[in-house]
């Protein structure tokens, strides 16, 4: 099947690096397309978020809001009733003894490809966009270039069609993921990433810090906040 090289869907969890990746999309597509998953997650905070944080990005730029499409949320909670793990229960995180942290979600980004890549089918999208990254992530295997590569070849193969999955982010840290939303939408997509948008594990929207809203203890706070404030010694490495 052919698919249509100016149309993009874009995994879109109402998190910073998702909103980033619908930003690069939007920049470079005609068309943009999201969808959610609603995987009974412990921080279900995200899914109310979304709707805002994609009208948000849009109002960045004009060229944005209209390239940018329907927004599709699918129903995975088979997973948290598959799955033991602290992100589909309220279980300590920490690290298991496979040397993988509590909060990776057995199959779950496989599941995400695989479902966006029908929905990309039906909509005659070829790029699905998604933001995984192999320099700044807790050791999920489902994160790494490889796997990507395989699911991407896997898919091709499985429904016939010229599928592309773009990882924008997986060779940047989370750092760069900050500056790359600069390059895009300037200070305006910043601070909506800052003011919108939902990463914390614990699913904490009464602490907002300087880098957003969290607990600022859970592994996905510390990340961004060491993100953001690499991101600021860089640029004023720069400006200075």
């Amino acid at each position: 099947m052919n698919t249509d090289d100016t149309k993009a869907l874009v995994l879109f969890s109402g998190g910073q690096d998702s909103a980033t990746c619908l930003a690069w999309a939007l920049d470079r597509f005609d068309h943009v397309e999201t969808v959610g998953f609603d995987y009974g997650q412990r921080h279900r905070i995200e899914m109310d978020v979304r709707p805002k944080v994609r009208d948000t990005i849009a109002a960045v730029n004009p060229d944005w809001a209209g390239r940018l499409g329907t927004d599709t949320v699918l129903d995975c909670t088979v997973l948290s009733t598959i799955s033991e793990t602290a992100l589909t229960r309220d279980v300590e995180i920490t690290m298991g003894e496979n040397d993988l942290p509590t909060t990776f979600v057995p199959g779950r980004n496989l599941l995400f490809l695989t479902l966006a890549a029908a929905l990309a089918y039906r909509q005659g999208i070829r790029h699905i966009i998604s933001g995984v990254c192999e320099t700044d992530y807790s050791g999920y295997p489902d994160c790494r270039d490889e796997t990507i590569e395989a699911m991407e070849h896997v898919l091709r193969l499985g429904m016939d069609a010229e599928f592309e999955l773009d990882t924008p982010l997986m060779w940047i840290d989370k750092a760069g993921t900050w500056a790359l939303a600069e390059r895009l939408g300037g200070a305006q997509l910043i601070d909506t990433i800052i003011s919108e948008t939902h990463t914390c594990y614990e699913g904490d929207r009464s602490n907002r810090h300087a880098w957003g809203y969290g607990c600022g203890a859970c592994p996905a706070c510390e990340l961004r906040a060491k993100g953001y404030d690499g991101y600021l010694a860089a640029k004023e490495s720069v400006d200075g």
